[in-house]
């Protein structure tokens, strides 16, 4: 089972990562991923685990779960109300640090003190309060938070307003201040960048029908999309979307299914064939019988999907993971340690700092040892960013999938993503991945019209898929007479009267049992050494043609293996045809190494082998019987069409069915995978740089606080960037 919960109270990755471990540590827990980014616990569990005891873990740890979506957008919008109520009680503090910096002399020093207290104290203790909060909450659970450091930070600081009237030390109440206040607007910054970074499954729900015209008891009604039942049939104009899933049983029309496939050309549709629900009708109109609603439509299992993979983790993110869950605790020791170091040794701090004194206008190392260890334990408190780290991997995948969804490519996890860029070789099943997976008639050999006339003639009585391809070819050309006396001859062909004379369609073996001779013979030999079947149209006076059928290539499968190439990958054709055909297939399309008359339950076994060889495999294919070895490969991608994306033994599913995606889906995975190292590679230099600088006493707090959170939009930012990319 899976449930999904959204996460309240969560301020960095040290949250993610707390509420992650009490949720494993419950016996009936087998997986759990809680992603910081979109503030969602995805836990995977047996039906002993309820959905009580989950949440009671989540608040055991201190947080808790969100009932609905309103609460987020209320909280951000007081972010946004508290920071800037709380810059305007904190505004006067600038006036008063003006007057202690210069020889104004308005105020006594008493007296300045005094007001640095009054303005300070409302904006530290009233609009910082959810922050001690969420401190306070943590550390009554042993676990310390992003908004621990801020509440140490702005305490300390604080604490020298009401000390200054006892010691000699150094007024920082203001400073304090305005780190709370710069901190709620960083916060709310960080929440409405994330938001858009994680925009990804809104932007696929606005694409959602929200009505259906319906037909019922003769009338046409609209309905909300929920309430629409499989098999009404549903009335779809020009220009409105298609609601829900089904089958086309009335008129004709072009529809967009861009975004479901990511393919810019409409597509035709008449009857008998599929829609996609949230498509767009272009043209004509169109009535369809609903097969799938509510959450088993194409489009509720794309959001699923999507969701699913945002919430899985990438396996670089495991290092990222480790930092911050000791991170907090550590720079509580850093910055303790730097006090001390102030405090305890002043001479040798002022030593190293005094290099950069020249430099660096805020430093003054004429204060007291007290002054100057305040100073830099609270800038170490306030620059240390795991948010940065916790939102480095998951903003990324969140923004990646999305561009991946809307180009028909849906990704199940974030490992398949990474996984994807170490594939050195790719397997491809031939019949629906490189072959459009059904016959056609690709050959006419003699008077074309004729020949169609005649074998599409007979073939309208027969029910086998090669004579469906000839009929489809036929009736496209010519106009076809109904077969009379159709007789049908196993392993050989079939026979009918059309227009008063018999015809014959069928192999060689179907001639000699008439007593006709066999002609075109050498134009048949060509044809099957090409891997097609090729069936003879014969009247009683002779052998009048040759009509070639086979599994036609897909039109973009031969450039498209050429780009895969391109990447390094090594291909195989796995296919369980005969040698002739696959060999005849893998020419057409450049593969070198072919597989052929392999049984559906051996292809595991050659994924296996190249994997004994130290290859990382990936393995494409259409059908159930691939299933074994999709999961087998170090990488299983589904490739179909249309609402067929329910192959569960995939990571990745191709909606478009074509080898195109494919290619563009190794780029994607290399383009996201690339924007979360670069993300973790600025989030792990920030905080390599930043601390030391701080504990050296070389950063002020101010801005420390200010560039804490700029790295963490930055991280969101360049995640965004994604969105954008053109595949």
């Amino acid at each position: 089972m899976k449930t999904e919960l959204e996460i309240k109270d969560m301020h960095c990755a040290s949250c993610s990562s707390t509420i992650e471990r009490g949720l494993a540590d419950l016996e009936h827990v087998e997986e759990v991923n809680v992603n910081y980014g979109s503030e969602k616990a995805i836990i995977h569990h047996s039906e002993e685990a309820s959905y009580e005891e989950l949440v009671t873990a989540v608040e055991r740890e201190g947080y808790s779960v969100a009932e609905n979506d309103e609460e987020d957008e209320g909280e951000e919008f007081d972010y946004r109300s508290e920071a800037i109520k709380a810059w305007i009680v904190t505004s006067p503090i600038l006036l008063l640090m003006v007057e202690m910096w210069t020889s104004l002399n308005l105020f006594t020093e008493i007296q300045l003190n005094l007001l640095m207290l009054v303005f300070a104290t409302p904006v530290v203790f009233y609009f910082g309060r959810t922050t001690h909060l969420s401190a306070l909450k943590a550390l009554r659970h042993g676990n310390f938070n992003m908004d621990s450091l801020i509440s140490l930070g702005t305490l300390a600081a604080y604490s020298t307003g009401l000390m200054v009237f006892f010691t000699g030390i150094q007024n920082y109440t203001g400073l304090g201040a305005m780190i709370m206040a710069s901190h709620l607007v960083g916060t709310y910054l960080e929440e409405k960048a994330k938001g858009k970074a994680s925009s990804a499954v809104e932007d696929l729900l606005e694409l959602k029908a929200s009505t259906a015209t319906v037909i019922r008891d003769g009338e046409e009604l609209e309905i909300d999309v929920e309430e629409v039942e499989v098999g009404d049939t549903v009335v779809v104009r020009p220009g409105e979307k298609i609601p829900v899933d089904g089958t086309v049983i009335e008129g004709s029309s072009s529809v967009d299914e861009s975004m479901a496939t990511g393919e810019s050309e409409p597509v035709s549709k008449e009857k008998g064939d599929e829609v996609i629900g949230s498509t767009v009708n272009n043209t004509g109109l169109l009535k369809f019988e609903a097969a799938k609603v509510g959450e088993d439509t194409f489009f509720s299992q794309v959001v699923e999907m999507v969701e699913e993979a945002q919430g899985s983790k990438v396996p670089i993110q495991s290092l990222a993971d480790r930092v911050t869950h000791y991170f907090v605790p550590a720079v509580i020791i850093i910055a303790t340690a730097s006090f001390l170091a102030w405090f305890a040794a002043p001479d040798l701090m002022i030593s190293v700092a005094g290099l950069f004194e020249n430099f660096v206008p805020w430093i003054d190392l004429a204060h007291d040892p007290l002054t100057l260890a305040v100073f830099a334990s609270v800038a170490v408190l306030v620059i240390a960013c795991p948010c940065a780290l916790g939102l480095a991997t998951p903003t990324a995948l969140m923004a990646g999938t999305g561009v991946a969804a809307r180009n028909g490519i849906l990704y199940r996890n974030g490992e398949a993503i990474q996984t994807m860029k170490d594939l050195d070789t790719l397997i491809l099943d031939k019949t629906g991945t490189i072959t459009k997976g059904e016959p056609e008639v690709t050959d006419v050999v003699g008077v074309r019209e004729k020949v169609l006339y005649l074998a599409g003639s007979v073939e309208k009585g027969s029910e086998h898929p090669l004579g469906k391809a000839i009929v489809n070819k036929a009736s496209g050309e010519v106009e076809l007479s109904e077969p009379e006396n159709f007789e049908s001859f196993t392993g050989k062909g079939i026979k009918a009267s059309i227009d008063g004379k018999e015809v014959f369609v069928g192999n060689s073996k179907l001639l000699e049992q008439e007593g006709l001779e066999e002609s075109f013979r050498e134009e048949r030999e060509e044809l099957e050494s090409q891997g097609k079947t090729a069936i003879y149209v014969a009247e009683s006076g002779g052998v009048v043609g040759v009509i070639a059928v086979a599994d036609a290539v897909k039109e973009d499968s031969k450039e498209a293996i050429e780009k895969l190439e391109g990447l390094g990958l090594d291909i195989w054709m796995l296919t369980g045809d005969n040698k002739d055909t696959a060999e005849a297939i893998a020419d057409e399309v450049g593969i070198d190494n072919v597989v052929a008359e392999v049984l559906p339950q051996d292809k595991i076994g050659k994924v296996e082998e190249l994997q004994e060889r130290g290859r990382n495999v990936g393995m494409v294919g259409d059908g159930i019987n691939d299933a074994p070895a999709l999961k087998q490969a170090n990488v299983g991608i589904a490739i179909g069409t249309g609402t067929d994306i329910a192959v569960e033994s995939s990571d990745v599913n191709l909606v478009q069915g074509s080898l195109s995606s494919l290619e563009k889906a190794f780029r994607l995975s290399n383009t996201i995978y690339f924007k979360i190292k670069h993300n973790l590679f600025w989030a792990f230099i920030y905080n390599t740089l930043a601390i030391p600088v701080a504990f050296l006493g070389l950063l002020h707090p101010l801005i420390a606080v200010a560039a804490m959170f700029t790295s963490s939009i930055s991280v969101i930012t360049n995640s965004a960037r994604l969105r954008s990319i053109d595949l």
